[in-house]
């Protein structure tokens, strides 16, 4: 994408809230770490009573994905999660308008590295695999300090937010595709470039297959096996959580998933849907169940929410 100007148009006074709002965040991130932990859990204590739907939509997915929990531990892990949205609202804030010293001073530890130097050196592109968690923004921009990514993204609804948010990003990553930027985004992991992207949300494509996810049948686009199988780009899980106690963030490069691209796009989505899988059990709580995961159903089956 090419870094995006300013135009008169996006002074209008109909676009003077969402200026506002952009100008709020920029506040948020010169917080002090530790100060904007601390604002994350009071707005996580707040999102336990606001959005009363989000909660319902967290629960439902919790109760499917976690059948083995009781009712109360499942009640519990809700409430940590509606809590984490919070945590997300100002990781997100300091993901996009955080200072390069602001960014350098958050502890972070990044293992796997060896995994992308040995693509690289067998001259291959590299497709991280992650999930949506609530600081996935945030976690995209730490591991930028260490190696150079591009990211997918979908288009914003506001274009003041459009425009600063992609600024933003192009400060830190190489580069951002749109997410229908197919032929873009294989050309550069064909020149050996390094994309992160998540496949774990219900893009009601028709290019979805329904693959288990949590035991579940969950519609999930095939994107991973084409993007694989049309740049010969390594395909390597990317799993980041937050650590307890405000010390910060560990994020983790996997081994590369071999066998990707097979001749089966449903087998291949499968394993990736089954790498994500892995990486929620690990962070519960910190996982994005407020989004409709089960939203699209197979044929004849009733709906979840």
């Amino acid at each position: 994408m090419p870094r995006p100007t300013l135009s008169l148009r996006l002074l209008a006074p109909r676009h003077w809230p969402a200026w506002v709002g952009v100008g709020v965040i920029w506040l948020i991130a010169r917080l002090p770490f530790r100060w904007l932990m601390r604002l994350g859990r009071l707005a996580g204590r707040l999102a336990l009573h606001l959005n009363r739907e989000r909660r319902r939509i967290a629960a439902t997915n919790i109760a499917l994905c976690f059948p083995e929990l009781d009712p109360a531990s499942q009640q519990a892990l809700v409430r940590a999660n509606l809590c984490d949205v919070g945590m997300m609202l100002v990781e997100f804030a300091l993901g996009w308008m955080g200072s390069r010293r602001a960014i350098g001073r958050v502890p972070v530890t990044v293992e796997g590295l060896e995994h992308l130097q040995a693509a690289r050196d067998a001259g291959r592109g590299v497709l991280l695999v992650g999930g949506h968690f609530s600081h996935l923004e945030l976690c995209a921009r730490l591991v930028s300090q260490r190696i150079r990514i591009a990211g997918m993204y979908r288009r914003m609804d506001s274009d003041v937010f459009e425009f600063a948010v992609l600024r933003a990003r192009l400060d830190y990553a190489d580069t951002m595709f749109d997410k229908d930027d197919i032929r873009g985004t294989v050309k550069y992991m064909k020149a050996g470039g390094t994309v992160w992207y998540a496949p774990d949300q219900d893009m009601r494509s028709k290019d979805n297959v329904f693959v288990p996810f949590f035991g579940v049948p969950a519609a999930t686009i095939t994107a991973t096996h084409h993007l694989a199988r049309l740049s010969n780009a390594v395909v390597i899980p990317f799993f980041h959580r937050r650590l307890p106690g405000d010390t910060g963030y560990a994020l983790r490069l996997g081994a590369p998933l071999e066998g990707i691209p097979s001749n089966d796009a449903a087998a291949d989505t499968a394993r990736v849907n089954a790498q994500i899988e892995q990486m929620v059990r690990e962070a519960p709580e910190q996982y994005l169940w407020v989004h409709k995961r089960f939203k699209t159903r197979p044929p004849g089956e009733p709906k979840l929410y």
